[in-house]
């Protein structure tokens, strides 16, 4: 963010700022875990509300939260968008507070403690890393997917006031999804980083065949994740990784082609988000 101008005119907007999480792959991977959680339990229960708006409340609350801490830290001149986060925040908090009270009443205490600690430890890792700019950094955006698809455990909390076996192993597909995901994107922003870089006369640096190294790893770890599951007779989780391995197979090999890298990373994120809709409809079929 930059300092507006002098006049009300411009710095208006910015005084009135809207703090909702503008990361829609972040929303998504928070959400799609709490979704499939809830419709696998089959039953309601109040306290998933509280534990859906408590989850969305934690992950809103982080922008306010950069923008006060660059103020602090950063900036030598107080921007007029400061005032906005302050009172966003206040409304985020007091919401969190709020379902986190009612929450107390369904977790048991060790279970409240462990994520009230992850949570607080992962917001303030977020907010540090944003505050540097560094949020590109693959290994963050990885411990990102980690910690935001752990929103199923918080559902099954509310849902039964435990933690059911199942939902250890739909945690760890849908990490492992968001986490190939999240390296195939990096590819293909490399990829595009060295096609302009070509077409100025130079070549893709170490940084694009690293990437692609990566997510060719990732997608090769869906594979034999797969076999294992067609192996112990898991056809629907077969079926699953089956799906977002072609998937994230087409996309890697669409990257070599300097027509396909030019299309619209909002296009490009659309397709991510469906592939993993489908992937989590497979998997709650799975474990229905």
């Amino acid at each position: 963010m930059h300092e507006g101008a002098s006049t009300g005119r411009a710095t208006s907007p910015r005084q009135n700022a809207s703090f909702l999480p503008r990361e829609h792959g972040a929303t998504a991977m928070l959400l799609i875990p709490m979704v499939c959680v809830a419709i696998l339990f089959r039953q309601w229960r109040w306290y998933e509300l509280a534990s859906l708006t408590a989850a969305f409340a934690a992950l809103a609350a982080k922008d306010p939260i950069v923008v006060l801490a660059r103020q602090r830290l950063v900036w030598k001149q107080r921007h007029p968008e400061t005032a906005a986060a302050v009172q966003w925040l206040a409304g985020w908090m007091l919401l969190l507070l709020l379902s986190g009270a009612v929450l107390a009443f369904a977790w048991p205490l060790r279970a409240m403690i462990a994520m009230g600690l992850g949570v607080a430890i992962f917001s303030a890792a977020a907010v540090m890393v944003n505050v540097k700019n560094r949020q590109r950094s693959t290994l963050f955006q990885i411990a990102s997917a980690v910690a935001l698809t752990s929103s199923s455990l918080a559902m099954s909390l509310s849902a039964t006031g435990s933690i059911a076996p199942w939902c250890w192993w739909l945690w760890l597909l849908l990490a492992m999804q968001a986490t190939a995901g999240i390296l195939v994107v990096h590819a293909r922003l490399d990829a595009r980083i060295a096609a302009r870089g070509s077409k100025l006369g130079t070549e893709g640096g170490p940084s694009m065949k690293q990437s692609r190294r990566a997510a060719q790893f990732a997608v090769i770890a869906l594979a034999l994740s797969m076999v294992i599951a067609i192996l112990l007779g898991h056809g629907w989780i077969a079926l699953a990784l089956l799906v977002i391995v072609v998937g994230y197979y087409i996309d890697l090999r669409s990257q070599r082609d300097p027509a396909a890298l030019q299309t619209p990373l909002t296009t490009v994120g659309q397709r991510t988000l469906a592939l993993s809709s489908v992937f989590a409809i497979l998997l709650i079929r799975a474990f229905w």
